[in-house]
């Protein structure tokens, strides 16, 4: 607990902080996860990830480069709703993908 003595020299009077615990109402958070094939080139993905990821270009090579070594990559983490309509969107284009 802190104290602050207040500026009033008049009527001095000490002020208390309290902690106070909080709930917050957080969503479950899902992942996107890619998976490697040996049929999309690396450009492809790349250009997949940014148009529907909304990855940086530097962001998309390192997910590319290790969906490429290690087999898979979370690429996008989020609420369902938001991530159900992109996960899609990876499979119309031929990416093997899965919301986690």
């Amino acid at each position: 607990m802190k104290i602050y003595n207040n500026k009033s020299y008049d009527e001095p009077k000490r002020q208390y902080e309290e902690e106070v615990a909080v709930l917050e109402m957080e969503d479950e958070v899902y992942k996107i996860v890619l998976y490697n094939d040996d049929v999309n080139t690396f450009d492809f993905v790349i250009e997949c990830l940014i148009d529907i990821c909304e990855h940086t270009l530097e962001q998309a090579e390192q997910c590319t480069m290790l969906v490429h070594y290690k087999g898979k990559c979370t690429v996008k983490t989020g609420a369902l709703e938001k991530l159900k309509p992109m996960h899609q969107a990876l499979l119309d284009k031929g990416l093997s993908s899965e919301i986690v």
